[in-house]
């Protein structure tokens, strides 16, 4: 390895040292991939003002032309089009923010993400008239050029490598997992025999109402072991570093700051993920009695594993903030109560008050309050679950539904919790991951 191709750590570039060219061209495609992601995000924005103007009836006949801009291609109504075109935005937005952590992480799944996210938008623009996939197209193929010409840049990471070999090679993450879905059998059947005597009466309609019961029991259970776990497993994954007297020892080596943080949480998530796999034929037990089909199965994991990435990204965000690890995990379970419990709680009440007094007043005041209600629902991954899942089974519908204002009888689209809940979710685990590194840097610098 020659000279120019040595990773220097942030805190040299910060102090003025000269940078090799592949970092300089690394540098140069993850501005980029921001940069896209903040276009998207201007878009987005602009394209949901005008859905809400047209829904309203603010700008009349406005409809059709949001369709032509967003989703020509679709064969559904206007509406319907133009809150999934905004949608598919918003998706471009994460994507490109993920990715631009793991380019500047240096990660191999990034080298061939920014293909597949070109690939795909090119797709859509092609099959689906989604004009704003120019918008992501332009920055995913101008970085994949860039990148493209260095593959050796880009590996599995290290660090992630290292600590699921330790963690796997040992008696307790298989005790760990025999012990969880242990339990979980028997939390399943105590629900069942729990339940059953309670629905013998109650017609042909049984079986399903104990197969529901089932899963979302199982799901529940596994919910709150993520709320628990998580934010423990990520909390100590840097402070440990430094209380072992070992993160000087790291900060020595040729790992740069995103690849060490991308690697600590990729570790952490990876077995989180792993209990959450093994528990699926748990999950799908509930299919021998009915009343749960396969799209709960999928969008329950979805949620599931959406929550371990946010909360893992909390404690990781901690993790590096803070010296300590018991600081670190105060703190993670503090900012997790209030921001996902606490905070859509106290708001969502106040905003039933507010609706009850003025909610039918106008139709705009009363979509702002059904807007900013499903936002606050997808806010906390309980609520988000039980209405994706009540929305499910009363319409039938799993991506978009239509909605009837009571002031004046306008119909306006309205998206199933999980969407909302899974992008802001993630796009909260991306800024969060941007935070940490920018933390360590500047504490790199200061020390």
């Amino acid at each position: 390895m020659t000279a120019p191709e040595l990773t220097r750590t942030e805190a040299d570039l910060a102090a003025g040292e000269p940078i090799s060219p592949r970092e300089a061209r690394l540098a140069r495609a993850a501005a980029v991939l921001r940069w896209g992601a903040v276009a998207n995000a201007a878009l987005a924005g602009l394209a949901l003002l005008l859905a809400l103007a047209a829904a309203l009836k603010l700008i009349p006949d406005l409809f059709p032309a949001l369709r032509a801009a967003l989703l020509a291609g679709v064969p559904t109504a206007d509406d319907a089009a133009a809150a999934a075109g905004v949608l598919l935005i918003q998706i471009n937005v994460s994507l490109l923010l993920v990715l631009m952590v793991g380019v500047q992480a240096r990660e191999l799944w990034a080298l061939g993400g920014v293909w597949a996210l070109a690939l795909a938008n090119g797709l859509a623009l092609a099959l689906l008239g989604f004009t704003p996939a120019l918008a992501a197209i332009i920055p995913a193929v101008w970085t994949g050029i860039t990148v493209s010409g260095d593959v050796r840049a880009f590996r599995a990471n290290p660090v992630m490598l290292k600590e699921l070999r330790g963690r796997m090679r040992g008696v307790r993450a298989f005790f760990v997992l025999s012990v969880y879905l242990g339990l979980m059998s028997g939390f399943m059947a105590l629900l069942y025999l729990t339940y059953t005597p309670t629905t013998l009466t109650t017609g042909s309609a049984a079986a399903g109402e104990v197969g529901r019961v089932l899963f979302m029991g199982v799901v529940g259970a596994e919910l709150l072991l993520i709320v628990f776990i998580a934010p423990a497993f990520t909390a100590g994954a840097i402070t440990s570093e430094r209380e072992h007297l070992t993160y000087d020892l790291l900060r020595t080596t040729l790992l740069s700051t995103p690849s060490f943080v991308i690697g600590k949480l990729e570790s952490a998530l990876s077995y989180i993920l792993l209990l959450l796999l093994a528990a699926i034929p748990l999950q799908s037990i509930a299919f021998l009695f009915g009343g749960v089909s396969e799209y709960e199965l999928v969008l329950a994991f979805v949620i599931l594993a959406v929550t371990a990435i946010a909360l893992g990204t909390v404690g990781l965000y901690f993790s590096a903030a803070t010296p300590r690890t018991l600081t670190a995990s105060v703190r993670s379970y503090s900012a997790v109560l209030v921001g996902a419990f606490i905070a859509p709680l106290t708001l969502t009440l106040a905003l039933n008050a507010v609706r009850s007094a003025v909610g039918r007043t106008s139709p705009v005041i009363e979509a702002a309050l059904v807007y900013a209600g499903d936002l606050l629902t997808s806010l906390n991954p309980v609520t988000a679950a039980l209405s994706t899942q009540q929305l499910l089974i009363e319409r039938q519908a799993i991506g978009f539904w239509t909605y009837t204002l009571a002031s004046d009888g306008s119909a306006i689209p309205r998206a199933s919790p999980w969407i909302a809940f899974a992008v802001i979710y993630l796009v909260m685990s991306t800024v969060l991951v941007v935070l940490a590194v920018r933390r360590m840097r500047q504490l790199e610098i200061e020390a």
